[in-house]
């Protein structure tokens, strides 16, 4: 779609997001905890707040930007969420004053980004806020081309007594583009909640680490820091200023 922006995932499925994804794993939970210590923890993203308020509720100070006033909202409603400090605007900006202990993106939104440059700008933004001992940690998929047929997809994601989730995608490998539509059937309707993702390999994510001044400390297979292998699904990745990995 031509209008879609930052904003347009966010604003479609605000607010039904907390039912289709209702809460973080305790792992995570457990080692942004860890990793943010007693210093200050800064969320691209936040949305509606499901991992910055588990981490607030553990006593980290938790900041937050987010390009979605709707998902914003969805955060101010729930206990605590009106004592989170969010900026609203592109998470690329990283648009705050001051440094942090640790800086984090999960649940692969660090693609919602999407073009390299986009990206590589995070990188040195992020690099630009976080504290000469901090952290940049990213969440993201292992890019899996195998799951297209001649640049495409169509699958169930949620099949519910009353309800059935598709998601429809078409591939650009040029760009490392994937366009999708996860469409909600319903007995009252259908709706339509559109995404587009640029995917990074984490060789690539290591090189725009490496531009902005940061360098990989350690990657994990997931939140139980499982080794990262050829089989892992997805990685966990810590980056520190690269003065502090040495």
């Amino acid at each position: 779609m031509a209008d879609y922006d930052e904003t347009t995932y966010g604003e479609g499925i605000a607010d039904l997001y907390d039912q289709f994804y209702p809460s973080a794993e305790p792992a995570q939970i457990d080692r942004l905890a860890e990793l943010a210590g007693d210093g200050r923890a800064l969320e691209l993203a936040i949305g509606s707040g499901r991992v910055a308020l588990p981490l607030q509720a553990r006593g980290v100070d938790v900041r937050g930007i987010d390009a979605s006033r709707a998902m914003v909202a969805r955060l101010r409603d729930k206990p605590g969420g009106a004592d989170i400090p969010v900026t609203m605007g592109n998470f690329a900006d990283v648009a705050v004053e001051g440094q942090f202990d640790l800086i984090y993106i999960v649940f692969n939104t660090f693609f919602a980004l999407r073009a390299q440059e986009e990206q590589i700008r995070c990188f040195g933004n992020v690099a630009a806020h976080l504290k000469p001992e901090g952290c940049f940690v990213i969440e993201a998929f292992v890019p899996d081309l195998s799951r297209f047929d001649r640049g495409q997809r169509v699958s169930v994601i949620g099949l519910d007594e009353d309800r059935v989730r598709l998601e429809a995608s078409m591939h650009d490998p040029v760009r490392q583009l994937v366009r999708s539509k996860h469409i909600l059937l319903t007995e009252t309707g259908i709706r339509f909640f559109p995404v587009q993702l640029r995917y990074a390999w984490p060789s690539e994510l290591d090189l725009m680490a490496r531009l902005a001044g940061l360098t990989l400390a350690e990657r994990w297979g997931g939140w139980e820091q499982e080794p990262f292998t050829a089989q892992s699904g997805r990685h966990v990745s810590l980056y520190k200023h690269s003065n502090a990995s040495q």
